[in-house]
């Protein structure tokens, strides 16, 4: 290997090294964040729950994760259904109900929970019509502005979607929706009601460990070459004897 091009590898392993290293960093960063999330959303599963009618519907600042109570009239008739939904393995949809609150003209939807589907899509949701009215559970904002519809039925949703909710209903949504909690088991008349998100590190630790040792390995390699090419560089130095063998190998 000439000089050049071993000055042009050791530049390219430098760089890889450094760029694994970053990865590594920024990982690790991530896993902070999760732990730091992690600790708000358990603080604030928590807490005692708030009655709906206390907190602003048009404002999701500092709302999410919040234990809330929700009380009111259920209009089953502009009920969503959130398609391509898994429960222990099994397919099936979630049910979201607007709830009509007393004496306000915004609503707020229920993620009442999931519904065994054999095609992830179609169930008949009059069965799962329930008596209750009031339902306990956490606020989450929508997880997109945009909605997806599910082969172009607008109330069978494939993503859910602040604009797909609000087109579905004849009157105003709160910004956020309630995830009903409670038993997951489900019945055959009602819903699995969700569980709380996990509140786990994810894989960022293990990715961390995988970007250090890519890192690792890319330093060894390189050291390992520019060792063998000094090498061959000293021996093409040496001075040749008659047999054409380097002087100092007898």
């Amino acid at each position: 290997m000439s000089p050049t091009r071993l000055r042009i590898f050791v530049l390219l392993v430098a760089v890889s090294a450094a760029i694994f290293i970053r990865l590594g960093i920024w990982q690790l960063h991530r896993r902070d964040e999760r732990r730091a999330r992690n600790a708000v959303v358990a603080s604030r599963l928590h807490e005692t729950e708030r009655d709906v009618s206390s907190v602003p519907l048009n404002d999701t600042m500092g709302l999410t994760y919040r234990r809330l109570r929700v009380t009111g009239t259920l209009d089953y008739d502009h009920e969503l259904i959130l398609a391509a939904r898994s429960h222990k393995g099994a397919p099936g949809v979630n049910l979201l109900t607007p709830v009509r609150l007393a004496g306000r003209d915004t609503a707020i939807l229920v993620n009442r929970g999931w519904v065994y589907a054999p095609d992830g899509a179609t169930i008949d949701a009059q069965k799962f019509r329930e008596r209750d009215s009031a339902f306990v559970g956490y606020a989450e904002v929508y997880p997109s502005p945009t909605g997806v519809s599910y082969s172009g039925k607008p109330r069978i949703l494939a993503r859910l979607g602040a604009d797909a909710a609000a087109r579905a209903v004849p009157y105003p949504l709160a910004l956020f929706y309630v995830v009903a909690l409670g038993d997951s088991t489900g019945a055959a008349d009602r819903p699995a009601r969700l569980t709380v998100p996990p509140l786990d590190e994810g894989p960022h630790a293990g990715y961390a460990v995988q970007w250090f040792a890519f890192a690792a390995i890319a330093l060894a390699g390189g050291a390992f070459v520019i060792k063998q090419a000094r090498d061959a560089q000293r021996t093409a130095g040496r001075p040749r004897d008659a047999s054409g063998e380097s002087a100092a190998s007898g």
